[in-house]
Parts: C-alpha cells; sequence; structure tokens
C-alpha cells in the first residue's frame, strides 16, 4: 500500500505523535520532525543514516516566527528573509537557548528557513512547533523532488509521504551564515549567488568544509547516483573513452548519438537553466535506475543556477 498522501491533517496527527512525515518544498521533498522532540530528531538521523555532526535545517511558517528559533538577526540577514521568504534561502544565525543541540551539531548556530509551498506552509500553520527537515533521502544518495522518490528510499520507515507534487526548483536552498555581520555563502542552491549579490553586494562562498559542516551540503561526495558518475565539459570525448560501457547521459540542451550511450536526458532544450535545475535530480533518478555502468553529465555553464547544479554534480561525481 502507497504510503504517499495528501492528507494535511493526517500530518498534523503523526508530526503531533513523533512520528516523521516527508514533507513537500519548492525545493526538495524533505524527512519532517517535531525539533523539540528527541525521539524525532534521532529517527531523522537513523532514518537517513545521516551522521550526527551534520546539523538540521528548521522550517518556519512565517518570519514573524524568527524570533522564536535564534537570537539575533544581523541587519543584512533581517534584509535577505524579508526579500526572499518564503523561498530557497537558509539563513545560520546564533540559535535560542531552547534549540536543542542535536538539531545544530552543538553548534550556536541554527540553520531556518521559510519554505515556499502552500502544502507544507499550510501544515506548519497548524502545528504549534517548528520541523526539522533534512532531504527524504539516504546520506549522500540523491535529494528526491517527488514523493515516489521518497516511497522508494523510505517505504518501509515511514508512514506518510504528504504529497505535494513534483518540486517547482529542484536542488536545495541555498545557506547563508554569517561572520561580524556579513553574509558567507555555505551552499550554492537554487536562490542565485547573483540574486543575493544584488541585494547585500559581494557576498564570500565558502561551500567546502569535511569536519564539522557548518550547515549541510558541504561534504565532498553527496546527492551521489548508486551508478559511477563523471562529470565533463567535453561529452563526445567522454563517451568515447568508454567503448564498451552500457552510458547514461545528462546534457544541458544537446542530444548526442552513440551507440553506447542507452539512454539519454537532455534537461533544457531551451537552455534554460531554471528549467534545467528543476529536473537535474529527478534526471539522475531515473539514469539511475537503468542498470547502466556510468552516467556521464555535462557540465552547466558557470553562470547562475549553472554554479549551484556544478556544485551538486561535482559532489555527486566525486570518487572517494
Amino acid at each position: 500500500m502507497s504510503i504517499i498522501s495528501k492528507d494535511i491533517q493526517k500530518a498534523v496527527v503523526l508530526l503531533n505523535n513523533e512520528e516523521l512525515v516527508a514533507i513537500p518544498t519548492e525545493t526538495v521533498y524533505g524527512l519532517a520532525g517535531n525539533i523539540f522532540s528527541e525521539k524525532a530528531i534521532q529517527r531523522i538521523f537513523e532514518t537517513k543514516k545521516r551522521p550526527f555532526f551534520n546539523p538540521l535545517i528548521v522550517h518556519i511558517p512565517s518570519i514573524d516566527r524568527l524570533n522564536d528559533i535564534v537570537a539575533e538577526v544581523p541587519q543584512k540577514a533581517k534584509l535577505l528573509a524579508e526579500t526572499f521568504w518564503p523561498g530557497s534561502l537558509t539563513l545560520v544565525l546564533k540559535k535560542h537557548p531552547k534549540i536543542p543541540d542535536l538539531i545544530t551539531a552543538g553548534k550556536d548556530t541554527v540553520a531556518v528557513r521559510v519554505p515556499n509551498h502552500p502544502t507544507t506552509l499550510a501544515l506548519l500553520n497548524q502545528l504549534n512547533f517548528p520541523l526539522a527537515a533534512p532531504s527524504a533521502n539516504p546520506f549522500n544518495n540523491i535529494s528526491p523532488t517527488k514523493p515516489e522518490h521518497v516511497e522508494r528510499y523510505f517505504k518501509n520507515d515511514i508512514k506518510m509521504v504528504l504529497d505535494g507534487g513534483a518540486c517547482k526548483n529542484g536542488i536545495e536552498s541555498t545557506i547563508i551564515g554569517f561572520d561580524k555581520g556579513e553574509p558567507i555563502i555555505y551552499r550554492l542552491g537554487a536562490l542565485a549567488l547573483e540574486d543575493i549579490e544584488a541585494i547585500v553586494g559581494k557576498v564570500t562562498v565558502k561551500n567546502k568544509k569535511e569536519q564539522g559542516p557548518d550547515a549541510p551540503g558541504m561534504l565532498q561526495k553527496h546527492y551521489s547516483p548508486l551508478t559511477t558518475t563523471l562529470l565533463t565539459s567535453d561529452v563526445v570525448k567522454t563517451v568515447e573513452q568508454h567503448p564498451n560501457k552500457k552510458i547514461g547521459l545528462l546534457t544541458l540542451s544537446n542530444s548526442y548519438q552513440n551507440k553506447a550511450v542507452h539512454s539519454s536526458i537532455v534537461l533544457s532544450t531551451t537552455n534554460n537553466l531554471q528549467e534545467a535545475a528543476s529536473k537535474l535530480y529527478d534526471a539522475l533518478h531515473v539514469l539511475d535506475h537503468q542498470k547502466l555502468d556510468i552516467i556521464v553529465v555535462e557540465k552547466m555553464p558557470n553562470v547562475g543556477l549553472g554554479k549551484s547544479m556544478n556544485d551538486r554534480l561535482q559532489r555527486a561525481a566525486f570518487q572517494e
């Protein structure tokens, strides 16, 4: 029996009972639990097989609830929240004393955002606690952008996936922290760097950290298909280097013919990076379930959301 359901009231009951529910956002599906329930938060880490040193993102229904979660809000953080919330922006700020250390990996900061999805905002407004919700996938695997992706991962582990359709942005939120009031990008994401800089000026990017990461998504290997994945600027050359392999191909706008290519997905025939980002993870899910030898992915143009997609793809293709 499917665990996918549109019943928000059922999700409210489960979350009030310290159960986990997968929830839709505009970025990816999240595996959600009550931030004040140690049982629920432990289960998030256990279900995902996520290391406890990797902090979680807290989801709130509106900017008005920010002061319940954080102790201070720098001026530029306030400006960013007022501009982009609800939306694909996560802020890392000094935490309120009542926020459990389990959420923040023992740090004195907490990651928080207001998701831009009507179903989840309706849910959050019916709860008297915020939700911690990392992506609803096993640690290091491809993030889910459809309810079916979550069900495939966790049908025996959770009781419900709240169905909000396909995620419209398709990659995780952009995460920004602050040092002496100045913004630092910890994770490139669905909100382009250029859009952020238009509001607060030049920002520093510091998005790789293996030990004690400041935010989710900073590890070298992440978002990975089980199939060996190669990221390349020269698709033709890379395909020709593997003549005896069964290849899956993922490109931005051009299709390439080669007998080694068994399956090919084009993300946007019009070179639209927003469309490409929204389809990226779903395309990787599709290719990863076709028993291929390798997946060859074309590097995206290094502008706007292309930078965020290249960040995900470099981590997906990282060979340990």
